[in-house]
């Protein structure tokens, strides 16, 4: 069963598979170059079974369905599938690229003690990613539940506008 909030972005066309953001964001081009553990150090990392939102977590290599390797990448956990250990979990990508921060989807991440990020980063608010569990090495930090709402609230505020402004065309035509 799927949250309020993972339907919507379900019914907007919002959600993609983890798979997508390494296409889209190829962890070469991020400060870890798909090698986190290395800088974060692992005292900072925690295995778990289960992960709650707002965790920062590092995904692993898998395959495409095409084949080639996908590589690392940081996300921020915003829900899960409610279940009492979950399938899977949903998030937004962490890029290290703060040049991407003028793009009114993207979120400034400070570093601090909580997050344990290396550098401030940036959270993309722009696509849901849906996350298996057994894709996820390990978590590294977290965010405020403060802040994973503004995230949702960004994503929803971006995609509800346009949704309601393609309706108002359809209708005009």
């Amino acid at each position: 069963m799927y949250s309020d909030f993972i339907k919507k972005a379900y019914s907007i066309g919002r959600v993609k598979d983890s798979s997508e953001a390494f296409k889209d964001y190829p962890p070469e081009e991020e400060w870890h170059h798909g090698d986190a553990i290395g800088l974060i150090g692992e005292s900072k990392v925690e295995y778990l079974a289960k992960y709650s939102i707002g965790d920062i977590v590092y995904v692993k290599e898998f395959l495409f369905p095409d084949g080639s390797i996908g590589s690392n990448h940081l996300f921020v956990i915003i829900d899960d599938n409610n279940i009492s250990v979950p399938l899977d979990y949903f998030g937004f990508i962490i890029s290290s690229r703060l040049n991407k921060l003028k793009y009114d989807s993207n979120v400034l991440l400070k570093k601090d003690f909580f997050n344990n990020l290396s550098k401030d980063s940036i959270v993309k608010t722009d696509c849901v990613y849906r996350i298996a569990s057994d894709n996820i090495l390990f978590k590294i930090g977290s965010v405020s539940r403060s802040n994973v709402i503004r995230y949702k609230n960004m994503f929803l505020s971006k995609w509800y506008l346009l949704f309601f402004f393609i309706l108002l065309i359809k209708f005009y035509k």
